[in-house]
């Protein structure tokens, strides 16, 4: 089945735009966990537990894992295959290089995580992308316009014909020949989000920005998804990874990620 097939279908299922990102710290863990003999898959355990009923899809961020080297690596492996079947499961690697490199970083993230989906910077154009899109299956997220201040810094240069974001997503486009491309379009840029939504109405959107950050949920969800309500996943990490620092902190974590999928559900009205 096509990645963008799939995503729909699990949207549908779900009856969820969510998606939770672990980006997981081992300093803002309950000091309780910190002793366990794997910290990090021990908290992601009990965090994917509470919030598997409200997401669609998790972002696992291999930054915070490959800190740790060894170690966080085989928590990195070990969350993969806990995660279930019935999410969208998303390496947040942002990967991107020569055509010999890129074909190892896929295999890394595909075969070895088992991902379905992954994070890729685009700028070094097809050669380097390719090895990411041989999969139907295996979606990719494109870097197009993200939700950080300094994307304002070269995203937004226009050669007073169109700006960079949009130029990238026109790529996008053409690169997704399989049904297995999407961008990554922050929340905090709402009408951007919405012109990008007409440019490319096909392709599924990653879009974080819409806990710690702040991004506008109800305008994205309204101006990001689809005409169906549907090709847009919404990420939340902080506000849900770590609603509480406290025993409780999971059962914290599933009232916000319930709450959030909520909102979420009641911004989408098509």
């Amino acid at each position: 089945m096509q990645f963008v097939l799939r995503l729909d279908e699990v949207i549908r299922n779900k009856k969820s735009l969510l998606c939770v990102g672990l980006d997981t710290v081992m300093e803002k863990m309950p000091v309780a966990l910190r002793s366990q003999p794997d910290p990090l898959f021990a908290f992601n355990k009990a965090i994917i537990d509470a919030t598997a009923p409200y997401a669609a899809a998790y972002k696992v961020n291999t930054a915070f894992y490959e800190a740790y080297g060894l170690e966080g690596w085989r928590a990195l492996e070990r969350t993969f295959r806990y995660l279930p079947a019935d999410v969208i499961r998303i390496a947040d690697a942002k990967r991107g290089d020569i055509g010999n490199t890129s074909k190892m970083y896929a295999r890394a993230v595909f075969e070895q995580l088992g991902a379905d989906a992954v994070t890729v910077n685009p700028l070094m154009g097809t050669d380097s992308v390719q090895p990411f899109l041989e999969q139907e299956e295996k979606g990719v997220f494109f870097l197009c316009l993200t939700s950080n201040a300094g994307s304002a810094d070269f995203q937004h240069f226009s050669d007073g014909k169109e700006k960079l974001y949009e130029r990238i997503a026109r790529q996008v486009q053409k690169w997704n020949v399989r049904g297995n491309c999407g961008l990554v379009a922050g929340a905090t840029h709402p009408q951007e989000l919405g012109a990008l939504r007409k440019l490319t109405p096909e392709l599924p959107f990653l879009i974080p920005g819409i806990g710690a950050q702040g991004g506008d949920l109800e305008r994205s969800v309204r101006l990001g998804t689809d005409e169906n309500g549907l090709r847009a996943i919404y990420n939340s990490s902080r506000a849900i990874l770590f609603a509480s620092d406290g025993e409780e902190f999971a059962a914290a974590a599933g009232r916000a990620a319930q709450e959030t999928q909520q909102a979420l559900q009641k911004a989408n009205v098509k």
